[in-house]
C-alpha cells in the first residue's frame, strides 16, 4: 500500500482517490443544508443573527485554511500524499463526531476550527492526482475530482436535508460515520503517488507559513496572474455556501429538504459537465476558452440567482451556471503544468491559502451584505444583493482569466 505508484497503475490510482474524494465529500454534503439552520436554532430563530454567527463560523474555517494549507502541503511535498490524506480524514470524522454531540454555540464553533485544520484532504487529492497524470491529461483528471465534488453534493445534500428534516444532529453523525470508513478505506487501499526520489529533500518552515508559500506562485512565469484568477473566481463562487440556506429559506420559504433538492440538481449538473464535457471541451477550444465560457455562464447565472422572484427563474439560472464546471479543472490544468513533481504539493498548499483568504473575506462580505439587505428588505426589496456583489467578481475573474489564463513553460 506503500509503494510509488508505477506507470501502469496510475489509471488505477486516480480511481482510488476518485473514490476517496466521493467519500470525503458526501460527508462534507450531508451537513450543509442542516448547519445554518442549527446555529439559526440555538440563536432562537432569528435568520439575521444566525448569519452574523454564520460569519463567524465561516470566517474561523477560511483562517485555519489560510494558516494550516501551506504545513499540509510542504509535509506532503515531503513525506507523500498518503499520510497527509490519512490525519486529515481522520481528524474530519472526530470533528463532525464533535459537532454533532455540541450542546451549544462554543462547542460547535471548535468543531468548525478542528474542521478547517484537517480540512485539506482535498487539496491534497489534487496533488496526488498531478502526480501520477501527465500534463496533456491533467484537466480530465481534474474534471473527474470536480464531478466527485459533484456527486458528494448530490449525495451528501440529499440524505443531509431528509435526515435533517426528523433531527438536525443526525446528519452529523452520518458525516462522522462516512468519515472514519473513508478513513479505513484509504488505510488499506490508497497507495502512495509520490516516489521517494521525486519528494522535497528537506523541510523548509520559512516556506510553510501562508506568505512564505507564496513565494512559489512569484518563482514561477505566469503563475501569480493565474493564481489572481482563481483567487476572484473563488471569492465569486463562495457566495453559494455562505448564503445559499438562509438566502433560500428567507426568499422562498425552503427548509432542509428544498435546499437539499437545489443542492443535488447542482451537483448532479457539476457530475455531467465534469464528466463528460471538460475533456471534449478543453481538447476543442484548450484551457483558456473553456475557462471564459464557464466564467461568463458563472457572471450570468449570479445575476439570475441574485433578482430571481421565484423558484422557477432560479432553477433557470442553475442549468446556465453548469457550464460554470469547466473553470475549475481548466485552471487547475494551466497552473500544475507550470511546477515540478516535487512542488505539486506547495502548489496545492498555495491554493489553498488562498482559498482560505476568500473564506475569510468571503463569507464575511456576503453574510454581512445579507443581514444589511434583510433589516434594510422594506426600503431596498433585495435580499439577493450578495449574489449581485459576486457578479462582480466574477466580471473581474474574467478580466483577469483573459489576461492571464495562457500555457507557459516550467
Amino acid at each position: 500500500m506503500v509503494q510509488p505508484v508505477s506507470k501502469p497503475q496510475r489509471q488505477a490510482a486516480v480511481r482510488f482517490i476518485f473514490a476517496t474524494a466521493v467519500l470525503d465529500i458526501v460527508a462534507m454534503g450531508v451537513m450543509i443544508p442542516v448547519l445554518p439552520n442549527l446555529i439559526r436554532d440555538m440563536v432562537g430563530g432569528d435568520t439575521a443573527v444566525a448569519a452574523d454567527y454564520t460569519m463567524i463560523f465561516a470566517v474561523t474555517w477560511g483562517l485555519m485554511q489560510f494558516v494550516c494549507s501551506p504545513i499540509l502541503g510542504m509535509l506532503s511535498d515531503r513525506y507523500g500524499r498518503r499520510p497527509v490524506l490519512l490525519i486529515s480524514i481522520f481528524g474530519l470524522g472526530i470533528d463532525y463526531l464533535l459537532m454533532a454531540l455540541a450542546p451549544n454555540l462554543i462547542w460547535l464553533y471548535i468543531g468548525r476550527v478542528i474542521n478547517g485544520i484537517t480540512s485539506a484532504s482535498f487539496s491534497t487529492a489534487n496533488a496526488y492526482v498531478a502526480d501520477v497524470t501527465e500534463p496533456q491529461d491533467r484537466a480530465k483528471a481534474f474534471g473527474m475530482m470536480g464531478a466527485a465534488f459533484g456527486i458528494g453534493f448530490i449525495v451528501g445534500p440529499a440524505i443531509g436535508g431528509w435526515l435533517g428534516g426528523y433531527d438536525l444532529r443526525w446528519p452529523f453523525y452520518l458525516s462522522a460515520a462516512l468519515a472514519l470508513v473513508n478513513w479505513l478505506y484509504g488505510l488499506f487501499v490508497l497507495p502512495e503517488s509520490l516516489p521517494p526520489e521525486n519528494r522535497a529533500k528537506g523541510l523548509n518552515w520559512a516556506k510553510a507559513n501562508p506568505v512564505g508559500s507564496l513565494d512559489l506562485l512569484r518563482s514561477k512565469p505566469g503563475l501569480v496572474g493565474m493564481m489572481s484568477v482563481s483567487f476572484l473566481f473563488q471569492m465569486a463562487h463562495v457566495v453559494f455556501p455562505s448564503i445559499f440556506v438562509l438566502f433560500v429559506g428567507h426568499r422562498y420559504g425552503w427548509g432542509p429538504r428544498e435546499a437539499a433538492t437545489m443542492l443535488v440538481a447542482t451537483g448532479a449538473l457539476s457530475v455531467v459537465v465534469q464528466l463528460l464535457l471538460v475533456g471534449r471541451v478543453v481538447k476543442a477550444l484548450g484551457e483558456r476558452r473553456a475557462i471564459i465560457v464557464g466564467m461568463a455562464a458563472q457572471i450570468v447565472t449570479f445575476v439570475i440567482y441574485g433578482l430571481a422572484p421565484t423558484p422557477t427563474i432560479f432553477y433557470i439560472g442553475l442549468v446556465i451556471g453548469g457550464l460554470g464546471g469547466l473553470i475549475g479543472p481548466s485552471l487547475q490544468g494551466l497552473m500544475s503544468g507550470r511546477v515540478e513533481a516535487s512542488e505539486q504539493g506547495r502548489l496545492q498548499g498555495a491554493s489553498s491559502a488562498l482559498m482560505g483568504i476568500s473564506s475569510i473575506i468571503g463569507p464575511a462580505l456576503y453574510l454581512s451584505v445579507f443581514a444589511f439587505a434583510l433589516r434594510h428588505e422594506t426600503a431596498m426589496g433585495l435580499p439577493g444583493l450578495p449574489l449581485l456583489v459576486a457578479a462582480g467578481f466574477g466580471l473581474a475573474a474574467l478580466v483577469a482569466a483573459v489576461r492571464y489564463a495562457r500555457h507557459e513553460p516550467v
